[in-house]
């Protein structure tokens, strides 16, 4: 049996998940988890094998969770189910430590077989994310802009572009606003750019424009 942790902060989506898994007579959900701390202790005191995880929660969220994760348990299988567009953000969660990755909009069909997949030893990407996954392991590639940002850089570009204020985006990843201020200098600084205008531009021209938390 697989044992799954489900964690995202939407009661609504994991109840969903939940009867998605129950479907299957091999898997169940064993624990719950709501924002970046309640991952941690899920991992610390639960026994599960694969984790469904949300990159946009309070708290902990993102690459930087799934770092801690592997690093706090490196056996257990990470399989990311977001809003986020793949292409900008699978090859970051595959670095950090991610099995698999799933947008929310993919069949139910979809998320069994990659929670299987992952659970046997696998891995569960598409053709496009392994691409670009063998691309970057190539040297003398050009990167991207947005490419050279580190993930913290990148998850507050991710959020301004979003629409999120600085001080919001201080409360939800819980850092000061000082703090935030400098990454989104130093962010703009790597691109190239001037305003936030320009970011946006560079937004909407590379795809990194989905909806991060809803």
């Amino acid at each position: 049996m697989i044992r799954i942790l489900i964690a995202d902060d939407h009661a609504i989506v994991r109840e969903g998940l939940k009867r998605i898994v129950a479907l299957a007579d091999d898997m169940e959900v064993v624990c719950e988890a709501a924002d970046g701390t309640e991952v941690m202790q899920r991992v610390r005191d639960s026994v599960f094998e694969v984790m469904v995880l949300d990159l946009s929660m309070p708290g902990r969220c993102g690459m930087e969770l799934i770092k801690m994760v592997h690093a706090e348990r490196p056996k257990l299988r990470i399989l990311v189910l977001s809003m986020h567009q793949e292409l900008q953000y699978a090859v970051r969660a595959i670095k950090a430590g991610a099995n698999g990755y799933l947008t929310k909009e993919s069949a139910p069909e979809q998320l069994v077989q990659a929670l299987r997949r992952i659970a046997a030893g696998g891995a569960y990407i598409s053709a496009e994310v392994a691409e670009q996954l063998a691309l970057g392991a190539m040297p003398g590639g050009v990167a991207a802009a947005h490419e050279t940002l580190s993930d913290r850089e990148f998850e507050v570009f991710g959020l301004i572009v979003a629409g999120h204020s600085v001080t919001s985006i201080a409360a939800r990843l819980n850092l000061s606003v000082k703090t935030i201020s400098t990454h989104k200098t130093n962010l703009m600084h790597k691109m190239g750019l001037q305003n936030q205008s320009e970011l946006i531009r560079y937004a909407i021209k590379n795809g990194v424009t989905d909806p991060l938390d809803l």
